[in-house]
């Protein structure tokens, strides 16, 4: 914090509150900003269906209703329980149901032994009875997220001077609602920071924030943005949520784990974000490459669209020797349902897989007809190769474009080669030549042992035979023809050293077609009906020419009329930018789900999406410089009170980094980083030992192969990520195990302890010491210097102070130890100047340290 460098310490928790939901805070008494109001015309008995099948249906079903009252129909409701009707249509505060929800009536609230129902929940059922309890059952479902967006108008506002683009409309007309003002624009040093941070995860250079403090052109800030979105590094920190939603990890997960070549398909993302490939076509790829026009391994653009379909090939692969290769294949197809669903559709259609979904209207035949999508790959469902590499068909091979263009060469001279070969060993004048050979050979003493004991066998085996023919092909032949048989062998060789060299990362394919079945409880060995592939029925079906194949699903997942898909993207793009989504369940929007804090905003957003043509830069551009965003984050006293988890975004977004942006920005503030993209991943600094649990003692030495020189300082979009032992400095990042769609926000002591001890951060603060001393002379120049590297601004006179005392205490302590300044500053392998005197280069760099591990370096302010 400003004005006080608060450090982060293991006890330092005040910040480890995380969003709680809205349900919640009416459970606690705390103030709940209220839905956008609807007529009730607009509460049809499905959406107070969706609310008891949630909350009440425990109790109050049909098969053995609670003193009497079913709630899972029309009829039942109406019809009330053993105490009289439970509802008087036209009458909230006369209906029964209303006075036992809220308690009124001096008997225990409902429901009895669970989390009484939040104001929201109340407010629907209320909204549905004053409306005359209207019966909307035959129109399909009603929950707001299963009905298609339609573009709202921009909401009239009191104060249009503060709205910049119409993001700003919708949350201000919902402030003036609440009652509340926005917060005043960031400080543009905090701006820059903020911004840089969010769309390419690195801290902004030194030049970027003085020619941004120095541009006072309108459109300064706007020409940062499109800066920041053209860098190459835009596509690799807005590749992070999409390698957890798409459980992307570079080994298989079980205890024989193999690595994988998959990181051949994480270099795809990136390559596509960077591109600004649109998301209807991003989507097509990932789920459908391989059967789209053009694709194909001959071409550049082909084999990139079989790379796509990798996003499912990422879940984990059992090679356990008990695994049951059907079983296991089976697990394979369940995860790739869960995994579309969540990560495009936002619904949570695994709890179909067993039985109908107990919440939200989906069957579980409609799980199965998502399954039989992807029941036509090829594989067997355990992997192949064990150690080092374990991989399972189908896949290709992805060398570099000069690499691959030797393959193909390779292969056409190979193949001709083959032929000619093949040609040879037929041809007359070869067979008489080794007769000739095989009839002096046995006198030839200069031939090895085993070619003379065979030669001295009169029947010979075919085995024997054939050994000697290959020894004669490959010693015997005299000539023109020894030179064509050695070319043949050379271009095999060189053929085949070039296969093994290159990756081969796994893809999908429809060249199995397969019958799929309902199983029972989810039981692979208990099918039942047959089912053909088909898109939930709840949900609007596709229209038009779509195949029945992965790539119908796909056009049906972006098309127009599928009411979930934008809603979800543009979810979870605000959730990059404000920490949490509008609606702030991104893995369900469905009846369990929290409903969103500005529907209208969401709407209109989703429809915008897909009208720009699914532009994702516009859209990032688009709420990054709104005024919202660039709101002050400071926490005023009305807004701790009234909204402290900022679901009503009166300030700016304030949250805790996480862990592997937290190691970019040392990294890149220190000088150390390494910014070259893609290719294999690299294995930075871990504790001792991180891999020696993992039980594996054959094949391989299974210890951690630490890398050397610049690959230690790669950003951590390329570590090496094993699934049972994953990078241990990256603790608050997802298992990569499933898909994972919400943002880990957390403060935890580990945060500390990591950042104050691992090797990578105290060899940050070392190497950042060594850059503010060799850049500037004076104390007070270098101290500015080095806070301005990590927080881009410049620290004031109080923490100045503090900056300056603790190179004092430093220098007094080290030059009385000098050899514990000497240990401290052998951390990490990077080259220490050794100009700098040891204790002086100590105390600097415990400082830089200190100031990695401010709250403000921590946070994006």
């Amino acid at each position: 914090m400003r004005g006080g460098l608060t450090f982060t310490a293991p006890n330092c928790v005040f910040r480890a509150l995380l969003p709680v939901s809205l349900a919640v805070f009416g459970v606690l008494g705390l103030a709940v900003p209220s839905q956008t109001p609807q007529s009730p015309s607009q509460v049809g008995f499905a959406d107070v269906q969706s609310l008891f099948k949630a909350r009440c249906i425990g109790c109050h079903g049909a098969a053995s209703p609670s003193g009497g009252l079913a709630l899972d129909s029309f009829e039942g409701v109406m019809r009330g329980g053993a105490t009289g009707p439970a509802v008087v249509a036209g009458k909230p505060d006369a209906s029964l149901l209303i006075q036992r929800v809220k308690g009124t009536d001096g008997k225990p609230q409902m429901p009895l032994g669970f989390a009484p129902l939040g104001a929201t929940e109340i407010a629907t059922l209320e909204r549905w009875i004053a409306a005359g309890c209207p019966n909307q059952v035959a129109a399909g479902p009603q929950h707001w997220a299963y009905v298609a967006p339609v573009r709202p108008s921009l909401p009239p506002v009191k104060t249009p001077g503060w709205v910049r683009n119409p993001i700003d409309a919708f949350v201000l007309a919902r402030l003036e609602r609440e009652g509340l003002k926005t917060s005043p624009e960031t400080d543009r040093a905090t701006l820059i920071r903020r911004v840089t941070l969010d769309l390419t995860g690195l801290p902004p250079t030194l030049a970027e924030v003085d020619a941004f403090l120095a541009d006072a052109s309108p459109g300064a800030y706007e020409k940062v943005v499109d800066r920041l979105l053209a860098s190459p590094h835009y596509g690799e920190k807005m590749a992070l949520p999409w390698l957890d939603a798409a459980r992307y990890a570079d080994s298989n997960g079980f205890q024989m784990e193999g690595d994988t070549y998959q990181y051949v398909w994480r270099d795809w993302v990136v390559r596509a974000m960077n591109a600004n490939m649109p998301f209807d076509r991003f989507t097509l790829l990932q789920i459908a490459g391989d059967l789209m026009p053009g694709a194909t391994q001959a071409t550049p653009e082909g084999r990139d669209m079989l790379i796509a379909t990798g996003f499912n090939r990422n879940p984990m692969l059992n090679g356990e020797g008990g695994a049951i290769a059907e079983e296991q294949r089976n697990v394979l197809l369940f995860d790739r349902v869960d995994t579309t669903s969540t990560t495009w559709l936002g619904i949570t259609m695994a709890c179909a897989r067993c039985h109908d979904h107990k919440y939200d209207p989906f069957k579980q035949r409609d799980y199965y007809k998502l399954l039989a999508y992807f029941n036509n790959v090829p594989e067997s469902g355990v992997p192949e190769g064990g150690v080092p590499y374990s991989i399972a068909k189908p896949w290709i091979y992805a060398g570099t474009p000069e690499q691959m263009r030797r393959l193909h060469a390779l292969e056409a001279q190979s193949a001709a080669a083959a032929n000619l070969a093949a040609w040879m060993e037929r041809a007359p004048e070869t067979r008489r030549a080794e007769a000739e050979w095989l009839s002096g050979a046995s006198s030839d003493n200069g031939l090895p042992e085993e070619i003379r004991n065979v030669l001295a066998v009169k029947d010979r085996s075919p085995e024997q035979a054939k050994k000697l023919h290959a020894y004669f092909m490959d010693h015997g032949l005299a000539g023109e023809s020894k030179a064509r048989w050695e070319k043949a062998k050379a271009l095999k060789a060189e053929l085949a050293a070039l296969k093994a060299a290159l990756p081969r990362p796994m893809v999908m394919s429809d060249q199995q077609p397969r019958v799929t079945h309902i199983y029972s409880r989810g039981d692979y060995t208990s099918p039942m009906d047959e089912v053909a592939c088909g898109t939930p029925e709840p949900l609007p079906p596709a229209k038009g020419d779509v195949p029945p194949n992965r790539l119908g699903l796909a056009r049906w997942i972006v098309s127009r009329d599928n009411p979930l898909t934008a809603r979800v993207q543009v979810n979870r793009y605000w959730q990059t930018f404000f920490g949490h989504g509008l609606v702030r369940t991104p893995e369900n929007f469905g009846v369990q789900g929290e409903p969103p804090t500005h529907p209208e905003l969401l709407d209109w957003l989703a429809v915008e999406f897909m009208e720009s043509g699914w532009d994702v830069k516009a859209m990032h551009r688009l709420i990054v410089t709104s005024a919202t965003y660039c709101q002050s984050s400071k926490l005023r006293p009305d807004l701790q009170q009234r909204d402290p988890s900022n679901a009503l975004l009166a300030r700016g977004a304030r949250f805790r980094l996480p862990a592997m942006l937290l190691r970019d920005e040392a990294l890149a503030a220190s000088g150390l980083i390494d910014l070259r993209m893609g290719g294999k991943p690299v294995y930075p600094y871990q504790p001792t030992g991180i891999w020696d649990g993992l039980g594996i003692t054959d094949e391989r030495d299974f210890r951690y192969p630490q890398s050397k020189g610049a690959d230690l300082y790669r950003r951590s979009l390329y570590t090496f990520w094993r699934r049972t032992a994953a990078p241990g400095n990256m603790f608050d990042a997802a298992s990569r195990q499933v898909c994972t769609v919400r943002m880990s926000q957390t403060s935890t002591p580990l945060h500390a302890l990591t950042t104050l001890n691992d090797t990578t951060w105290v060899e940050a603060g070392r190497a950042l010491a060594q850059r503010v001393m060799l850049a500037e002379k004076d104390r007070q120049k270098r101290l500015a210097l080095a806070f301005r590297l990590v927080c881009a601004r410049t620290p004031d006179a109080q923490e100045m102070a503090v900056l300056n005392r603790g190179v004092q205490r430093g220098l007094d302590y080290y030059r009385a130890h000098p050899d514990e300044a000497a240990h401290y500053l052998s951390q990490g392998d990077s080259v220490r100047d050794s100009r700098l005197a040891a204790p002086e280069h100590a105390a600097y760099a415990a400082v830089c340290l200190s100031i990695l591990n401010l709250d403000e370096a921590l946070t994006k302010e």
